[in-house]
């Protein structure tokens, strides 16, 4: 599970589980460039993780909806890098909406973000990577996308397309010695709290009933170092050379994905 000389992109990587991705890459000694939108809070957070090493941690701006930014911005963090072995790709979006109202402007943002972003990322590191002679793609799904989700019903379709997207790029890119695997995640994130914070007290209701009284392991959200960090330098190790096309729950309990 060492990734010492591995060269990694991490999107969405100023906060949440992002941020906890590249604070384990750089421990476990991999060279990162994490890439966001927000890019103060982004660029602080490669530089501490740079400040404690053993890896490096750089930092660029990218919007993955948009074809033009996820071409240049990997094209420059390759040219940094020397090459590119990993991509981990939390970078996305949440919404709470309602099956019968959610709302065209909401529904063709969700699906521009999580799932067009996912494609876009995807491909460009796939290019980057067979040149460099394989490596490993790590993408987020959820359990918003294996069930019925009646608080984000935009957001639980996208993750459903992101899971779709994943085991078929597994099974194109395979032949390339790339792997393609998708984490569900349920972690504590500033992402899920602002989402529940604009949800109705009834929708607030139905989120802990389906989400906290069903993770086993303590009924709680996760913490993204401590609980998702050590998976995440799993897949991007050689460790994982042979795990292809999966969608792996990280959830303590919540969800089977069978």
């Amino acid at each position: 599970m060492e990734l010492e000389g591995k060269r990694i992109i991490v999107t969405g990587s100023a906060r949440g589980m992002g941020a906890g991705t590249v604070r384990a890459y750089v421990k476990a000694g991999a060279n990162v460039v994490g890439m966001d939108v927000l890019d103060e809070q982004g660029a602080a957070v490669s530089a501490e993780a740079s400040a404690q090493g053993p890896g490096t941690a750089g930092y660029l701006h990218v919007d993955v909806a948009d074809q033009g930014s996820v071409e240049r911005a990997f094209a420059e963090a390759v040219a940094e890098l020397g090459g590119l072995d990993g991509l981990a790709h939390p970078a996305a979006i949440h919404r709470t909406s309602d099956a019968g109202e959610v709302s065209v402007e909401d529904w063709d943002l969700m699906f521009a973000v999580n799932v067009r972003g996912t494609m876009l990322t995807n491909q460009v590191a796939h290019r980057h990577m067979k040149a460099s002679g394989g490596g490993s793609i790590i993408n987020f799904g959820s359990i918003s996308g294996q069930r019925p989700e009646p608080t984000a019903a935009a957001y639980s379709t996208a993750k459903g397309a992101v899971h779709s997207w994943t085991r078929t790029a597994a099974g194109t890119w395979g032949k390339d010695n790339i792997r393609v695997n998708a984490i569900l995640p349920a972690m504590a994130t500033p992402m899920y709290y602002e989402a529940l914070g604009k949800a109705s007290d009834e929708q607030r209701e139905a989120n802990n009933r389906l989400n906290l009284s069903t993770i086993f392991m303590g009924g709680k959200y996760g913490d993204p170092d401590k609980d998702l960090g050590p998976v995440m330098v799993f897949l991007a190790s050689d460790a994982s050379w042979f795990i292809t096309g999966q969608l792996i729950a990280v959830d303590g309990g919540q969800t089977s994905v069978r």
